[in-house]
């Protein structure tokens, strides 16, 4: 009897706390812990030479005055908020700011409807068909950014370009010796274009890639439910592609706000500086008329107008790690 009674009373009798010294001795050692971190450190301080420290200068460079004279001799003169007044008082900043926001915003969603169109294409073609496109696409980006920019000038070609030739032939005899770089408009215009062609094919591959990750199961399913092709989409594919979406986009504003070659290579920010943009007005001022703090004036300003832009984006990469993006 002495023994049941015992048995029931351990048995109910809930396990001793664990006492506080044998829980600090089951936390993994500090060597452990502090291994990914060590691990990590190379990449981190790489990262901070060759990121963090430049744009410290740049932004100290733009509260001094530092023309070739002062570069020269070395000099170190402190002008304080003067670069930012002198920049944000010039009528001109402001115009070639809105042109350079209304031209980044046409290209991306130009960029990001193609790309989406294209990758939805691919996964519905037939296998050689695909391969075709695919290497087509894989061309096209991976051509020289000058070399392209040639072609493009050849294809807008006044006298001898093939648009005008072709728009000719089949009966626009208007287009016969149009110029396509005699306004600002028709400018951006074309070197819009010529960054989509370049830009294209990332987005398509990118959300490609997406798009055949998803099971072929849902698409089954909503074909038997009656789906039509857009409800498909729209209830399968997309919340495949929307985090990638997401990240493509933010790439591109980043991308094609600070685009340089291509507008400088085509008509140097002309006619009359009517396709200048924030890029290039940074370089005239910068290189050309070598007054470095106030293009790293400029440069500061188009990274505060980035991280404005791309807010939304940077919110999702320090949120927690639940979240979709």
């Amino acid at each position: 009897m002495t023994s049941t009674v015992d048995t029931a009373r351990s048995a109910g009798t809930p396990p001793p706390a664990a006492r506080p010294g044998a829980r600090r001795r089951a936390r993994r050692p500090l060597s452990e812990t502090a291994l990914p971190y060590l691990m990590l450190a190379p990449a981190v301080v790489v990262m901070l030479a060759l990121l963090a420290w430049p744009a410290l200068q740049v932004l100290a460079i733009s509260f001094r005055k530092l023309d070739l004279g002062e570069l020269v001799r070395g000099e170190i003169k402190w002008v304080g908020f003067d670069n930012y007044t002198s920049i944000l008082t010039d009528p001109e900043f402001w115009v070639i700011g809105l042109r350079t926001l209304l031209f980044t915003v046409t290209v991306v969603l130009a960029t990001l409807l193609l790309g989406l169109g294209i990758a939805v294409l691919m996964r519905h073609l037939s296998g050689w068909v695909r391969g075709v496109l695919q290497v087509c696409l894989v061309l096209a980006w991976a051509t020289p950014i000058i070399a392209t920019t040639t072609v493009f000038q050849w294809i807008f070609d006044q006298q001898y370009g093939i648009l005008n030739k072709t728009l000719v032939l089949i009966g626009f005899d208007s287009f016969k010796g149009y110029s396509w770089f005699t306004s600002g408009t028709s400018t951006l215009a074309v070197i819009g274009l010529l960054v989509i062609w370049q830009a294209v094919p990332f987005i398509a591959f990118t959300l490609y890639a997406g798009l055949v990750n998803t099971p072929s199961d849902l698409y089954e399913a909503a074909a038997i439910d009656g789906a039509s092709g857009w409800s498909a989409f729209r209830a399968v594919s997309w919340p495949s592609v929307r985090p990638l979406l997401t990240l493509v986009t933010f790439l591109s504003v980043l991308w094609d706000f600070k685009v340089f070659t291509q507008v400088w290579a085509i008509r140097q920010g002309g006619p009359d500086g009517e396709s200048t943009t924030l890029p290039v007005l940074l370089y005239l001022r910068g290189i050309a008329a070598s007054h470095f703090g106030v293009s790293a004036a400029v440069a500061v300003l188009m990274l505060v107008v980035l991280v404005a832009v791309t807010w939304r984006y940077m919110r999702l990469l320090v949120r927690s790690p639940e979240t979709e993006l």
